[in-house]
């Protein structure tokens, strides 16, 4: 106290003698007194400034020093002014006081030692410590881009304010509390801190980003935890609904809304509902929700329950919870079950609207069940007898029964002779025709039918009829119709690499087997001599009656050519003939009167030792004719060979006949000379003697 006392004396001083020097410079004139008074008041103002503020400074903090050396030079500098000067030496020595203290005051300032001052504290360091955690425990963390709860302090039209206790309010367009339109004063709201202070000092919060990232938060919990989430249904979109959960838009599957068929999506909107979170990608902004996985798990206590107490053969009451092509679905009290469209009714259902209709409560036969699948396979026409037990017991094998046709397909027609009982007639059986042709070119649907019951099996539940039995067997007189060698005109059906099939009437067909088609030409195939739809000229061979085949020739409506040529074509003859094909072992020649022989290989070597070519015409002779193959084997080579052979033969024989007498009249010499030599050995040995 002392100290600060002793201060204000030496201010009280320095301004008594300001005052002083200025008084003097009243009696100058006026420029004189502007610039002394301006530049003592600079000077004395500046000296003071520094000596007050450098010992200040060392005593006492910053703010002390800044706001008495701003006084004191404003006061001293403006009384004394006032008092030595005019109007404008006032002015013009204030604002030159107040500019160079200032600028003193900052320099000064820099050369602060704040160790020197925090060692004169009251407080020690403990106590300044507890003080700062005091204060700062009632203040909150805020950081921009949190989200945390605030006060609704106030509510225009236009804006809410709010309070987050912090420095300032925040002030949030009305437009975001739409949804929630009994906000008031004093609820609590989330809110995004998008600024602590923008370039007004002002503090900006978002109320609709805070919602969003809290919902996706809430809903990231929902999808782990499982927690059932409340929510309302927007509007509808394709394939299913859109909920608003948490203020963010989800996707409801239109299978998710219920286990039930929805047949009205529109009833929904609008409406409040559960779900389960079941999908959530972050990327791209996308939550899936379903209202029927909460239903199933209700269920699923329910289900087993009804499948403990399920037994084959039972009847129960079940309501159509939904109908499709193949079936219906019933609902069994919290388990759906299935009526297969086959199930409905003993007679043939087109569809199983023809039966039942949607909602209606019917009595089912419980046929089969996987309780470890949770599934039932009901029956509905179970529950009456089977038609086949009410069919009469005089119909057998043989009578003739009318029905209408229920089914067309390619193979033949069912024909349905009264509810539930149906009987198959067969494409085979429409016609003694064997060309077979879809039952669609005998029947339509719904067509009446008087057919004869071919085969009928009482336990198998079968029965097979036929048409072309109403009809006479053109098989019956075949033989006398087409006796055998009797010539007649057919129309070619078809072909086969064997032969041709051509028909004689409907229902009769016969074969003409490629060997019997010419006498002389070799034909690969059948489509090589005739066309289908032609007329061909035949001969009847054969007749198999029990097996239904008749053999037929067309070759044979000619004479046998191979009879005269037997006495043409004699072995050794010559005749011209035309290479036409050639293979691999040799060629086919055509000679006279459109026969055709066959030339080895070794046979079709030229006089020059060159080979025949295709299409050349020379000179053949017949080394081999055989009339029961039809087969006539030719040479070139031996049509000038022939004589060359017959020389060699010649000479060979009159070679051998020389040799032959040569070895003869040898033969006969050396006996001779044998006897001679003995006959004079026997005289030597008797002179001997």
């Amino acid at each position: 106290m002392a100290k600060k006392q002793d201060e204000k004396a030496a201010k009280k001083e320095t301004k008594v003698s300001t005052s002083k020097s200025q008084k003097n410079t009243t009696s100058k004139s006026i420029e004189e007194v502007v610039e002394s008074s301006t530049e003592e008041v600079v000077e004395s103002s500046t000296e003071e400034v520094v000596e007050s503020s450098t010992e200040e400074v060392v005593e006492s903090s910053t703010e002390e020093v800044v706001e008495s050396s701003t006084e004191e030079v404003v006061e001293s500098s403006t009384e004394e002014v006032v008092e030595s000067s005019t109007e404008e030496v006032v002015e013009s020595s204030t604002e030159e006081v107040v500019e160079s203290s200032t600028e003193e005051v900052v320099e000064s300032t820099e050369e602060f030692n704040w160790d020197s001052i925090t060692k004169n504290e009251i407080y020690s360091d403990k106590e300044r410590s507890d003080l700062i955690s005091t204060y700062s425990a009632t203040l909150p963390v805020v950081e921009s881009k949190q989200v945390i709860d605030g006060t609704v302090v106030g509510i225009s039209d236009r804006e809410v304010i709010v309070d987050i206790n912090f420095k300032s309010d925040g002030v949030i367009s009305s437009s975001e509390f739409k949804y929630n339109e009994d906000l008031k004063l004093g609820d609590t709201v989330e809110v995004l801190v998008e600024k602590q202070e923008d370039k007004n000092g002002q503090l900006v919060l978002s109320h609709r980003r805070a919602r969003v990232l809290r919902a996706w938060e809430k809903v990231n919990v929902a999808l782990e935890t499982g927690e059932v989430v409340n929510g309302q249904i927007k509007s509808r979109t394709k394939g299913g609904m859109i909920v608003d959960v948490f203020g963010i838009e989800c996707f409801l599957p239109g299978s998710q809304i219920d286990v039930k068929p929805i047949r009205d999506y529109d009833e929904y909107v609008g409406r409040k509902m559960e779900f389960k979170i079941v999908k959530v990608n972050e990327s791209f902004r996308n939550v899936v929700v379903s209202h029927k996985a909460l239903i199933e798990a209700d269920l699923a206590v329910q289900t087993k329950e009804i499948m403990s107490k399920l037994e084959k053969g039972q009847v129960i009451e079940g309501t159509v919870k939904n109908i499709t092509s193949y079936g219906v679905f019933v609902d069994l009290g919290g388990i759906d079950g299935l009526i297969h469209i086959t199930d409905l009714s003993w007679g043939r259902v087109s569809h199983p609207e023809e039966i039942v209709s949607l909602d209606e409560t019917i009595n089912v036969v419980i046929l089969d069940f996987d309780e470890g699948k949770s599934r039932i396979q009901l029956g509905l026409k179970q529950l009456g007898p089977h038609p086949w037990q009410n069919l009469d017991e005089d119909i057998k094998v043989g009578d003739v029964v009318k029905g209408k046709v229920v089914v067309v397909a390619d193979y033949g027609v069912f024909v349905e002779m009264q509810a539930g009982i149906e009987a198959l007639l067969h494409v085979s059986e429409m016609s003694w025709s064997t060309h077979l042709r879809s039952a669609n070119d005998f029947f339509s649907k719904g067509d009446s039918v008087e057919a004869k019951i071919l085969t009928l099996d009482r336990e198998q539940r079968k029965m097979s009829l036929g048409l072309k039995q109403m009809l006479p067997d053109p098989w019956g007189d075949i033989e006398t119709k087409y006796p055998l060698n009797s010539k007649l005109t057919v129309k070619v059906r078809n072909f086969t690499n064997f032969g041709i099939f051509v028909e004689l009437e409907e229902g009769v067909d016969g074969l003409v087997h490629i060997s019997d088609l010419s006498w002389h030409k070799k034909i690969k195939h059948p489509a090589e001599f005739t066309k289908v739809d032609s007329s061909l000229d035949v001969i009847v061979l054969d007749i198999d009656k029990n097996n239904r085949k008749i053999s037929l020739g067309h070759k044979q409506t000619e004479e046998n050519p191979w009879d005269k040529h037997e006495h043409t074509y004699l072995v050794g003859a010559e005749f011209d003939g035309t290479i036409t094909e050639e293979y691999d072992k040799g060629s086919l020649v055509m000679l006279n009167d459109d026969v055709e022989a066959f030339a080895p290989k070794r046979h079709l070597e030229k006089e020059d030792g060159s080979k025949v070519k295709l299409n050349e015409k020379l000179k053949f002779k017949v080394l081999e004719f055989s009339k029961e193959n039809k087969k006539i084997l030719v040479s070139h080579t031996a049509s000038f060979k022939d004589d060359l052979i017959q020389e060699k033969k010649r000479r060979a024989s009159n070679t051998n006949k020389a040799v032959k007498e040569i070895q003869q009249s040898q033969q006969q010499s050396t006996l001779g000379d044998i006897e001679g030599l003995s006959a004079l050995k026997d005289d030597l040995d008797k002179a001997k003697k």
